[in-house]
């Protein structure tokens, strides 16, 4: 941007880029704006730090997308699975190397903000956005949007990145349309010493009794995160099968300190990533993996090409190219995100049919252990484990032609795993 145009935007208070919500996805767009020497907003409705419902599981994709320096506050590093079939068929895969690691969100997230407003963002929270325009009165000039704040405040942008989670009003602006809705309910459950250390390093993965169900325990210190998600409409038995997964762990006992819920969106194919100059990413967008619901790598990487392309959105003069670099933008996000999206339905809507497959592969199936292992590692994602692997293309095309077959496998093989507790060391 020119010098003279700095000046005028300094008269009218235009920022580069204002970004809307300072989750793990607004947080990486502020900065990946901002260390490209841009002025950048972040506006957040909340008080930081601030909790959210989330297991805190940060994968290798997600450690590859964080900010040079960056270091993660880990409360455990996790070196063992114990993998079950709606509380049946339990097995325990273990690994020499870490497989990947948890935090608590609102460590995270604030160490995210840091980063950004080290790299120059400003930080500005108890803003709640009611809407943007991009015409109209508020809208000085077409290059210009207006961010307008609850009590009428007007905040004035070239770029505009959406980031304010799965209920977005930005994604509301933009269109965002919708394909998966899944409702999970957590519970932060503080733990005697004793709990705690029979945890340490190890997750539990409960395939669950919901078609596309399944449950958590994350272990972090002296507290165990344990949650369950399933499809948007199964609120009773969602709450059920969390508290009965609770109870069958041992753990009814044990007052929660924090109980909570929220609803992940995955978006559909043809949903839009902007609208004029407005971008939206992360959980906004609708961006997360339909199997499992990870959404902090999705929410990390597609933050990082909002910033980038939100930078090239803000010096674009004129219609035609601010079009030419959102489609960059969508472009980018359907490459990386957008195959291991189409990778990642294509397993949900096999296990919804056949969870005891999908059991019997993790638990007894070196080479479906070893993917999960690169996959968690970042040695790999999703879709370039199908692409690049024919074996791995060939087995999801057998489970595609097996889930169009009218039975449905609800239980793991008892060959696979008895129904105690069975440990193994894998070399991975």
């Amino acid at each position: 941007m020119s010098s003279e145009n700095s000046s005028a935007d300094d008269v009218r208070q235009v920022w580069d880029v204002v970004v809307v919500g300072a989750g793990p996805a607004g947080a990486s767009a502020a900065y990946a704006a901002a260390v490209a020497g841009r002025r950048v907003l972040l506006l957040e409705k909340a008080e930081l730090p601030r909790y959210k419902t989330c297991g805190g599981g940060i994968i290798g994709p997600s450690r590859d997308a964080l900010p040079p320096g960056f270091e993660l506050p880990f409360r455990d590093r996790v070196h063992a699975v114990t993998i079950s079939n709606n509380g049946r068929f339990t097995r325990t895969r273990r690994s020499r190397h870490m497989l990947f690691g948890l935090i608590n969100r609102p460590e995270f997230d604030q160490q995210l903000v840091e980063h950004a407003q080290k790299a120059g963002a400003e930080l500005r929270t108890g803003a709640t956005v009611a809407r943007v325009e991009q015409h109209g009165s508020a809208v000085p000039d077409r290059r210009t949007v207006a961010v307008v704040l609850h009590g009428g405040e007007t905040v004035l942008a070239r770029a505009v990145v959406g980031a304010d989670g799965s209920a977005s009003r930005i994604g509301a602006h933009v269109g965002v349309k919708l394909d998966q809705v899944d409702l999970g309910l957590e519970a932060e459950i503080p733990v005697p010493d004793t709990v705690a250390e029979d945890w340490k390093g190890r997750v539990l993965i409960d395939w669950g009794p919901m078609p596309g169900s399944y449950g958590w325990v994350f272990p972090k210190g002296d507290t165990l995160t344990v949650g369950v998600i399933s499809a948007r409409g199964e609120g009773a038995a969602t709450k059920r099968y969390l508290e009965d997964f609770i109870g069958r762990l041992g753990l009814a006992g044990f007052e929660p300190s924090i109980s909570s819920g929220h609803l992940t969106r995955c978006r559909a194919d043809d949903s839009p990533l902007s609208r004029g100059r407005v971008l939206v990413c992360g959980d906004a967008a609708g961006l997360l993996e339909p199997w499992t619901r990870e959404g902090i790598s999705f929410a990390l990487r597609s933050g990082r090409l909002a910033g980038e392309w939100a930078v090239r959105v803000s010096e674009a003069h004129d219609a035609v190219d601010t079009r030419r670099q959102a489609l960059n933008y969508a472009f980018a996000v359907k490459a990386g995100l957008g195959v291991e999206m189409a990778v990642g339905k294509r397993m949900l809507a096999i296990f919804e049919r056949r969870p005891g497959l999908f059991h019997a592969a993790l638990t007894g199936v070196r080479p479906a252990w070893r993917a999960f292992a690169d996959i968690t590692r970042g040695r790999t994602t999703l879709g370039e484990l199908v692409r690049a692997h024919p074996m791995a293309q060939r087995a999801l095309n057998a489970m595609d032609r097996r889930e169009a077959t009218p039975s449905v496998d609800a239980e793991a093989p008892e060959a696979a795993a008895s129904d105690g507790e069975k440990g193994e060391k894998d070399d991975v």
